[in-house]
Parts: C-alpha cells; structure tokens; sequence
C-alpha cells in the first residue's frame, strides 16, 4: 500500500512539474521585442517566416538552455545535500558558481583562446577549486552553519577578485556583468549543443548512483557496514556535482537558489528515494528556472532583468525558511570568541598602534601614486585628499565597531554586518531611490541605504525573537537576506540603466570624492553612536561565558542582544550611507584586536577601531596609488588583503 501511495505521489508532482513547464514554456517563446500572440505562434512557427525564423534561432535555444541548466543545478544541489547531510547545501550557497565564475573572467582576460576553445574546462577547474576550499575549511562533519558560513566567505573572495578584475580590465570583460548575475540568453544553439551532452551524462550517472545515494544517506558507518565503498561513491558523486554546476556556468553563468529550492520542494511534496528526487529535481530546476525568466520579462518588457537576480529574489526568502529550521533544531553553540592569553596593557598598544597610524596617514596625504609633497594645504590635497582620508579612517572605525558588537551578540568570530544581510540590504535601499527617483542627487542614497538596512534589521528581529536570537539562527537569516540583498541590486542596476563601471564602483565600496562635508557627516554619526556602543560592551562581556552565566550575573540576556545589535547595525547603515557596500574590516580588526588586548569588549572596542581606521585608510591608499591615475575601490583592495586572513581563520577554527 505504501508504495503505491508512493507511486501516485511521484506520478502527481512529475504530471503537475511537466504541465507547469508546458505553461511556461508557451508564454517564455511569446516574450521578447518582436511581439507575436500565442495563437500567431501556435499557427505560424510550422512555416517559413518571421515567427519560425524567431523562435527558432532566438527563443527556443533561449527556452532549451533554461531546461537543461535549471535541471542540471537541481540535480546538483540534490547530491549536494546527500553528500553533505546540510539542507542548505547547493552550488550557490558552497561558493562553486563563484569559483567557476571567477576562472571564467581570469580567463578571458589573460588567456582568451584557452576560454574560447574550453569554457567548460576553465569554469570546472574553478568549480573544482573552490568545491575543494569548503571541503577543506569546513572540516569532514559538515556542520550546517560553518558550511553555510565557509560558503559564504568563499563567494565573497571570489565575488571580490572577480569585481577588481572587472573593474581594472573593463574592456576585456565588457558585456559580462550581465552574463555574471546569470542569464538565458542565446544567439544561436551553440551553448545548448555544448551543455546538453556533459549535463546529459553527468544526470545519467546521478541516476545510477540513485541506490548508492540511498544507502549513503544512512550515514557513512552503515553504508560502510553494507559493503559500500563509500570514498568511492562519494568522489563520484562530488564529481557530478561539480560537472553539471560548471557546465551551467560556462554557458549561462552563475545561477543560484534552484539547486537550493528544488530538492527541497520535491521532499516537502512527499517524493523518496533518490532516483525519483534527482528524476524530479531536474524537471522541477526546469520549471523553475524558465519561470524566473518569465517572471523577469514581465517586470522589464524589453529589456534583460539577470535571471539569476530573480531566482534569488525568489529564493531569499525560501533560505530565510530554511536557515529558520536548521538553526531550530540544532543547539545553541557556545564558541569560544578566542583571544590571547598574554594581552599586551593599553598603555602599551594604543601609542604604537598611533605611530602605525600616523605613519600611514602622513603617507597617504604626502603621495598621490606619481609625486611626493608634504605640503598639505594645497587646494589639491586639502579640498580632496584630507577629506578623503579622514573618512576613510572615520568610517574604518565605524566598520570595526560593528564588526565587535555582532560578532558579541552571535557568538561568532565569523559575524559582521555582511553576515547579517545588512550591508547588501543597504546598497539595494540606496540602488532602489536611484530607480524611484533617478534625478534625485547622490548625497539622498544615504536615505536608501537606511532603509534597507532596517528592513534587514526588522526581519532578523521577527524571526528571532521566540528563539531568544539564538546565535546561529540570526547568522543564517543573515546569509539569507544578504542573497536577497545582492538579487535586489542586481535588478535595480538594470532597472535603472546605470553605467555598469559606476555601479560597481559603488557597490564595491569607495572614498572617492569625499570632500568635507562628507567628514562632517562621518564626525556627527560617529559621536552619536561610540557612546551606546561602549555602554553595551558590558553586557557582551557577561554574554562571552554563555547566556545561562550571563543570566545568572542578571544580564537580560534579550535586551542586551538586542540593544547590542541595533546599534551595531547602526553604525554599520552610516559607514554605508558614507561610503557604500564596504565589507571584511568588521570582520578583520576584532580579530587581530583579540589577539592583542583578549577578549574584555571595552579594551577590544577601542583597538578594533584603531585598526579598522588603520586598514581602511591603507587600502584606500592603495587603491589610489597602485594604477594610479585610476583608482580601485577601498572596499575591493579590503576584500583582497582580508580575505586569505579569513581563510585562516575558517581552517584554524573547530
């Protein structure tokens, strides 16, 4: 009897998955600049003409390619979840569309000929590399959240080196900021006649490894005690994965969420047993993916809205949902912050941690990358330069600051307003006023980047209230809602038709062009909020020995997690209201200031600020000088120097 329940179960959602794709594969041919009716379409694509001409070189490959890669990125996202027993397993979310991405664009640029003769061997050896990174990192239990995190941190550094190379080589990668934030479009059947055959192997061969997965998903031990060969079968299964998610990206780049979303529905529908969920993902990744495109061209007629922005947009809050549950039925984690066991005294530290500073300063206004002079209050130097560095240090100790109080409040050391969702949530606030109001002047996208940041403050603060903001639980909404942030920005950028070299220069993170007044604003937000923020440093240090300790010491535990959040992501919203999407100095300082002055919050705060003005005044400096005239954005040169710091970090934790 149950079999047969079974049986119709996957007969129901495998009818329902093939008259849904039949839907919207008849509106997808219907869309586009040449307009043509369904009926018209229905009676003219049998003969020679405009319409057959249409979707057959254009639409149709468009609609093909969309089947294939949807399938193939649920497919993986399935093996993926077996393979690492973690719901939140996919390509997007363990960093492997970034990393194929990444070797992509390295590759168009330095080696041209290699990408245009083995595009899908250039975006697997990405994959493989960033694939073996998490495997690394995240260590052999796969814990949920440190994947999710370790995931995360990879498809920044990715993300980030990928940006600077855009940026400084823009003629070479013209045209592929679109490709990145993954589309559908197709000139011609190429892409489809290259894919289709590896994504065609690869899914039969996740079709016969459908029992092995099966015995797998009992857990290694017994699947060992079974008489499996259980390094085998999950080698190979990791190199399907692997293959259908770069062949995906070779051809429509990076596309996220529907290796997520997929399998998951496909279970929560009742299906079992692997070979039905990898048969079903990829009908269900087809469907998916063409409605996400359809729903894109609805939003912009004539114009091409990334797909991969809609099914994240789509698929934000799906991970919200998901990150919700795993967070709930795991325990809360008491991890220790770390720190020395030595502190070097204040007195000590902050005078030479001054002269550093000092040091740093003097140069950056002394050096504009081709001449040297010391003479400062030339209009040149005082009207731009000043300004320029004193809100880069300015903002540096805002950044440093949050990263402190969020990473208190999580119990994190892996904790920032990146990892909360409220830096993406700000650049997409700050890109919606630019479409709303597009004559409206760049000093009111401040007001944007306040929204936004609320709107992400306002959501963790909902679905974590009951769990009393159980550590995880805010990091993992966090990752959500910085997927849903980036999506947004994506189709604002497109939306409002912006310059695609500006764009990414605002979202990277930017002094450029600071000028006085901008210090003013910085000196104002700072001395508004470094008073709240050295009051809760208390309370966080009763929350560094476990939340039954600090409720015991009478700490409301709540209210200090909230206070201690509300003004971290505070501080976090005016750095970016000053200068854009800037991440990893938050994540950074407090770890090289634990090192130094342990783990007391007060001593912690103040050094954590001194380096964070210390880092950002030095990257901003570089950027300005390495190809100077041209200027990098601070944020990209901080991405680069923090990230393999962060790397350490993810490998030496446990």
């Amino acid at each position: 009897m149950a079999s047969v329940l079974k049986r119709n179960k996957s007969f129901v959602t495998m009818t329902g998955g093939f008259f849904l794709l039949f839907i919207f594969s008849i509106i997808h041919l219907t869309q586009g600049q040449a307009d043509y009716s369904i009926s018209q379409l229905m009676k003219e694509v049998w003969v020679e003409g405009r319409v057959q001409d249409i979707v057959m070189s254009l639409r149709l490959p468009r609609l093909a390619i969309g089947i294939v890669a949807g399938g193939a990125l649920a497919v993986s996202g399935a093996v993926l979840q077996t393979l690492t027993n973690n719901p939140l397993a996919s390509p997007g979310t363990l960093g492997i569309n970034a990393g194929a991405f990444f070797f992509v664009v390295l590759s168009m640029i330095f080696f041209p000929a290699f990408l245009g003769s083995f595009p899908f061997i250039t975006a697997l050896l990405g994959a493989i590399v960033s694939s073996v990174m998490v495997i690394t990192l995240a260590g052999k239990q796969m814990e949920p959240v440190r994947v999710a995190l370790t995931g995360m941190i990879i498809s920044l550094m990715f993300a980030s080196v990928t940006g600077t190379l855009q940026l400084l080589f823009e003629n070479q990668t013209n045209g592929l900021f679109l490709w990145g934030s993954g589309t559908l479009v197709q000139l011609n059947w190429k892409g489809v006649s290259f894919a289709a055959p590896i994504i065609g192997a690869a899914f039969i061969i996740a079709l016969l490894l459908a029992k092995s997965m099966d015995i797998l998903s009992l857990g290694e031990d017994i699947a060992s005690s079974l008489g499996q060969n259980v390094r085998l079968v999950k080698l190979i299964a990791w190199a399907v994965a692997i293959v259908l998610a770069a062949a995906t990206v070779s051809v429509v780049g990076p596309i996220g969420f529907i290796g997520l979303m997929a399998p998951h529905i496909i279970r929560m529908l009742g299906v079992r047993g692997h070979f039905q969920i990898f048969l079903q993902s990829f009908l269900w990744g087809s469907v998916m993916l063409i409605g996400a495109d359809v729903l894109g061209r609805f939003i912009q007629p004539g114009q091409e809205v990334p797909v991969g922005a809609m099914t994240a947009l789509i698929g934000g809050p799906w991970l919200l949902y998901l990150a919700w549950k795993t967070a709930r039925s795991y325990q809360r984690g008491e991890r220790q912050m770390g720190g020395t066991a030595k502190p070097v005294k204040l007195p000590v530290a902050i005078p030479i941690l001054i002269l550093l500073i000092a040091a740093v300063i003097t140069t950056a206004l002394s050096f504009n990358g081709m001449e040297w002079t010391m003479d400062w209050l030339k209009p040149v130097v005082w009207n731009f330069r000043v300004p320029r560095v004193l809100t880069a240090f300015i903002v540096g100790v805002m950044l440093a600051v949050t990263g402190v109080l969020l990473q208190g409040v999580l119990r994190n050391p892996l904790a920032d307003a990146s990892v909360l969702g409220v830096t993406s949530m700000g650049g997409a606030g700050a890109m919606m006023i630019l479409v709303l109001f597009p004559a409206i002047p760049v000093e009111y996208l401040p007001i944007g980047a306040i929204l936004g940041a609320a709107v992400a403050l306002s959501v963790i603060l909902l679905t974590s209230w009951k769990n009393n903001f159980q550590p995880m639980l805010v990091a993992l909404m966090g990752i959500a809602i910085s997927a849903f942030g980036s999506a947004a920005t994506q189709v604002f950028v497109v939306k409002a038709k912006l310059a695609v070299s500006a764009a990414l220069v605002w979202l990277s993170g930017s002094t450029y062009a600071k000028g006085w007044d901008d210090v003013q604003i910085a000196v104002v937000l700072f001395a508004l909020f470094i008073g709240p923020a050295i009051y809760v440093t208390r309370g966080l240090d009763a929350l560094t020995f476990g939340d039954d300790v600090a409720a015991g010491l009478g700490l409301n535990v709540r209210s200090a997690r909230v206070g201690a959040m509300v003004i971290g992501v505070a501080v976090s919203t005016a750095a970016v209201a000053l200068v854009g999407t800037i991440g990893f100095i938050g994540l950074v300082a407090p770890h090289i200031a634990r090192r130094i002055v342990g783990f007391r919050h007060l001593p912690l705060l103040l050094i954590s600020g001194l380096l964070g003005g210390l880092l950002l005044v030095a990257a901003d400096f570089m950027g300005r000088v390495l190809i100077a005239p041209k200027d990098i954005p601070s944020g990209l040169i901080v991405a680069l120097i923090g990230t393999p710091y962060l790397l350490y970090l993810l490998r030496k934790m446990k």
